[in-house]
């Protein structure tokens, strides 16, 4: 065990519960939590039940209506969420060291990273709600109509174990922006980083009746908060079929939802792209995050004039991917999250060449006979051809490091090939022909198309998909929108005049 990895277990706590106006609390079941690099107990979360989760719920509904933080001026929640910016960048380490603990997640290329990328949230919203004023209409003769935003009342939030306390952070922060109550309920498979950053959101002035944390299973915990009838809204970020059923649940009382759900998006390779930084692109669109991403470029479509050079290119570099430990400061691929994830991955491969399909490279656990790491969940990263885009890996999400290649003849194809599926959250394009990628983005159904990079996220723009990819969006002022309620006050001036009804 490195120095590293020992420093951050001995601040992971033995038992993982749930924050319940500030206090630790949980009434369900004990689960095990593993650690993906060995395959080994890490520790143990007490589940929240019902009961649990309804007190969070009432305690939160109670703590919006008193007003402490739903109607405290704009300047001190300002200057709380500024300080959760700072709570979090000086506790970057430590979260970021147990969401990889729990997660399997490569502490120095992904938790750190999104840790510090937690705390630019906060200090985004922070200065964004400062900066979105009322809107005064004017057309109404002798009349001001002014439009300004409340909070909506209880946010129930719903976080990935791919990015667990980036995830739980850039909700959090318009949801409490907006002066919102909220229940944050995490993956039961990293409950770790969430559980430290809702303690530093309470130390930073967060008031306790505003903010709770329920942890346990969706089929559980989350089947309670999705149903309980004083969440006024959910954000989920999650599997497709695991949104339907809280979308359904939100639907039924007409609660307000956004979801971001799963992704199968296409990378298309043209044949006037640079070369060296597509393949760059191509590999870090699948592999970065152990291959663990919603907008991972999973189907790479590749022109047929390079197809053979690229894609012997991209199994050379493939194979030469350093497989290791979450700490191991060198790898670049870690392990699956568990062992049912490690187990669905492989299941693609055999599913690849029952139907046709043609594996390249890995498909298969990775032989670290003799190495601590042996019983870890790991995957040789696997590089599939598919003859065809409607085999199993290219329409089914993977969630893992597994890309299959296509071929395509011209650029209509290309669009037609990528828009060949129930999602449309991400797209790649790499072309040095401007006409061509901004035709071809036009024509691709995804939420955020992106030329010439890998994914990058601009918090001021829309986060979102199309299709079974989600509802609605997220970020920037979206997020603003969405966490807030618009309300319309007329005021006439200068006397009114109004019918004499039943006068005779």
């Amino acid at each position: 065990m490195s120095e590293l990895e020992a420093r951050f277990r001995e601040l992971a706590p033995a038992t993982s519960r749930s924050l319940i106006q500030g206090e630790p609390c949980g009434g369900g079941e004990l689960l095990p939590v593993w650690h993906p690099d060995t395959g080994q107990p890490l520790l143990e979360l007490q589940e929240a039940d019902a009961g649990d989760v309804q007190r969070a719920v009432a305690a939160a509904r109670e703590g919006f209506e008193a007003g402490s933080w739903s109607r405290a001026p704009l300047l001190e929640r300002q200057q709380v969420l500024q300080r959760v910016a700072e709570l979090i960048e000086n506790h970057a380490d430590e979260l970021g060291g147990l969401d990889s603990l729990s997660t399997g997640l490569l502490y120095h290329r992904s938790t750190r990273r999104q840790a510090i990328s937690a705390a630019a949230w906060f200090r985004y919203y922070a200065e964004l709600i400062g900066s979105t004023g009322e809107s005064l209409f004017r057309q109404l003769p002798d009349t001001h109509t002014l439009v300004t935003r409340e909070p909506v009342g209880v946010a129930g939030l719903f976080t990935p174990w791919n990015i667990p306390v980036m995830g739980a952070a850039l909700k959090l922060a318009g949801a409490l922006a907006m002066g919102n109550s909220c229940v944050l309920k995490p993956s039961e498979l990293s409950p770790l980083g969430p559980e430290r950053l809702v303690q530093l959101l309470l130390e930073a002035g967060i008031p306790e009746e505003v903010l709770h944390l329920v942890n346990g299973r969706g089929t559980v915990t989350g089947a309670a908060l999705a149903a309980h009838p004083d969440v006024s809204l959910v954000s989920f970020t999650g599997g497709e079929t695991a949104g339907a059923a809280i979308a359904s649940q939100a639907a039924s009382r007409f609660a307000k939802t956004t979801m971001e759900l799963g992704g199968k998006s296409a990378n298309i390779i043209f044949p006037d792209a640079d070369l060296d930084l597509a393949l760059d692109g191509a590999l870090a669109a699948i592999y970065s995050n152990n291959g663990e991403a919603c907008l991972a470029g999973s189907r790479i479509l590749v022109h047929r004039k390079i197809a053979d050079r690229f894609i012997a290119d991209f199994v050379d570099r493939a194979r030469a991917l350093k497989l290791g430990g979450c700490f191991d400061d060198e790898a670049e691929l870690g392990p699956q999250v568990s062992s049912q994830q490690l187990a669905r991955v492989l299941s693609f491969a055999d599913q690849l060449q029952e139907e046709g399909g043609e594996l390249l490279t890995g498909g298969r656990r990775a032989d670290l006979a003799g190495d601590k790491l042996a019983d870890g969940y790991f995957v040789l990263p696997t590089v599939a051809f598919a003859p065809n885009n409607s085999l199993s890996v290219c329409q089914e999400e993977i969630f893992g490091p597994f890309a299959t290649f296509l071929i395509f003849d011209d650029d209509e194809q290309a669009v037609q090939i990528a828009n060949d599926t129930r999602f449309g959250l991400a797209a790649y394009v790499w072309t040095g022909n401007l006409d061509r990628a901004l035709k071809v983005s036009q024509a691709l159904r995804s939420g955020t198309v992106l030329i010439n990079t890998p994914m990058q996220r601009e918090r001021n723009a829309p986060f979102g998909g199309y299709g079974h990819s989600g509802v609605d969006r997220e970020g920037g002022r979206w997020s603003l929108d969405f966490y807030s309620e618009a309300k319309t006050t007329v005021i006439p001036f200068g006397g009114t005049t109004i019918p004499k009804m039943g006068k005779a």
